[in-house]
Parts: structure tokens; sequence; C-alpha cells
């Protein structure tokens, strides 16, 4: 298993970290796995409130890029590309494509948000 800083207390996981062996290692660390359960709401559980204050950075943080990264790059269909390695080339350029706009876009201070497509495709 990947070896975590002392520092961490929580390590945060979707549906698939609820696994008995791995909240038995997170809590020999010290640490509580905190990772989405399945069942009714509301849950009960110790870790509910842990659980709501990182899964909404989360959707702030992941959902966002996602959406503007799909809008971006026209993701809402095929990529232009076939086979793993051509396609995984693609999604890594298109990854660094995105981070020199962004950086580009912060030295001139400009919106990291708005304008982005229209920016690409104007370069």
């Amino acid at each position: 298993m990947k070896v975590l800083p002392e520092a961490v207390r929580f390590v945060l996981g979707d549906t698939n970290y609820q696994d008995p062996a791995l909240h038995e290692h997170c809590a020999a660390a010290g640490r509580l796995l905190v990772a989405t359960r399945r069942g009714a709401y509301p849950h009960q559980d110790d870790g509910v409130e842990v659980r709501r204050v990182f899964h909404k950075l989360r959707s702030l943080a992941i959902a966002n890029f996602n959406g503007q990264f799909k809008g971006i790059f026209d993701l809402g269909q095929h990529v232009p590309t076939r086979g793993l390695c051509r396609t995984q080339r693609w999604a890594l350029g298109a990854i660094l494509l995105y981070q020199l706009t962004l950086l580009f876009r912060f030295d001139h201070g400009g919106d990291l948000r708005v304008g982005l497509k229209a920016f690409l495709k104007a370069a």
C-alpha cells in the first residue's frame, strides 16, 4: 500500500474504498478512512460530517474541472484518435495545453475560467 506522510489523518475515497482491510490499515496508522457509503440517507456513522466536507470540496474542484475540460476539448463525443497509445498521447497533450493556457492567463492577469475555449481556438 502507498506510504503516506505522518501528518495525514484522513484518507478520502469513493465507495470502492469501503474495504475492511483498508479500514484496519488506516486505523493502525492513526488515520480515519472517509469513503462514500451505500444505503439510505441520512447516514449515522462517525464519518458523516467529515465525508460531507471532503466531498463538497472534491465536488467543487473535480466536477468543475471535468466539466470545463470536457467543454474546451469537445469531449462529449469520441476523441479524435484510435488506439490506446495514441489516445493517451492525445489526452496528455490536451492536459498540457490546458495547464499552459492557465499559466499564461494567470501570468497576464486573465480570468482562469472564462473564455478558455475561445482563447485556444484563436491561438
